[in-house]
């Protein structure tokens, strides 16, 4: 889905690669810093790895018109810099040598994942997003490790599914926002505030396509 911000949006099921994994070309639309990577997880771990990435890139190449296959990624981190050795931070792409004008920004929960991205962004812009199935948040401790202040007044009074959907409202904006700083969970996650920081925004399912009980967030700063 495209906004009015020329924010694109766009959720990818998964589920119909997994099975097939080694012989899904996805597999091939890795570069050698990610297919490092991916060689070192565990199985389950790997594959997902892989969706996402070639699902991230496939939409690059879409919003900029491009061969997916053509693409080199580019990540970039704070501590560790950029560039085509990296395969963590914050993801882009370069074509025939040159960065692309794009703002992107990858989210995976369950068997989904969520993606963003913002052609030709402003200088020094940041963009971030993420989703998360409230069911995953059910367990004990969990309000104790990653909400803070006045967050944990509002869910004390909750229970059942609103409490699960507040929880997981609450945890999207913190790591949507998290993305956009590069600071990820580095940060204690308690002291990341985002009520009321306007930068952030609650997406709907009919803004990203995920299953209506997800709860999902963008952050652009």
């Amino acid at each position: 889905m495209r906004m009015e911000s020329g924010l694109v949006l766009q959720a990818e099921d998964t589920r119909g690669h997994q099975e097939g994994i080694k012989d899904f070309p996805d597999a091939l639309l890795l570069d050698p810093a990610e297919a490092s990577r991916a060689a070192a997880m565990e199985p389950l771990a790997r594959t997902r790895f892989i969706l996402g990435r070639a699902a991230l890139r496939r939409f690059a190449a879409e919003l900029m018109d491009l061969p997916p296959g053509e693409l080199e990624a580019s990540y970039s981190c704070p501590r560790c810099g950029s560039g085509l050795a990296l395969s963590h931070g914050r993801p882009g792409y370069t074509f025939r040598g040159e960065r692309l004008p794009l703002l992107l920004s990858m989210a995976r929960t369950r068997h989904w994942v969520l993606l963003a991205g913002l052609p030709s962004p402003g200088t020094g812009m940041r963009l971030g997003v993420d989703a998360e199935d409230p069911a995953r948040l059910d367990f004990d401790g969990f309000d104790g490790v990653a909400l803070g202040g006045d967050e944990l007044l509002t869910v004390a009074s909750l229970t059942g599914p609103a409490l699960l959907r507040e929880r997981a409202r609450l945890w999207v904006r913190k790591e949507a926002w998290l993305k956009v700083t590069g600071d990820g969970l580095r940060t204690d996650p308690r002291t990341v505030q985002v009520r009321n920081r306007p930068e952030i925004a609650d997406l709907a399912s009919s803004d990203t396509g995920l299953p209506a009980r997800f709860a999902a967030a963008v952050a652009l700063g």
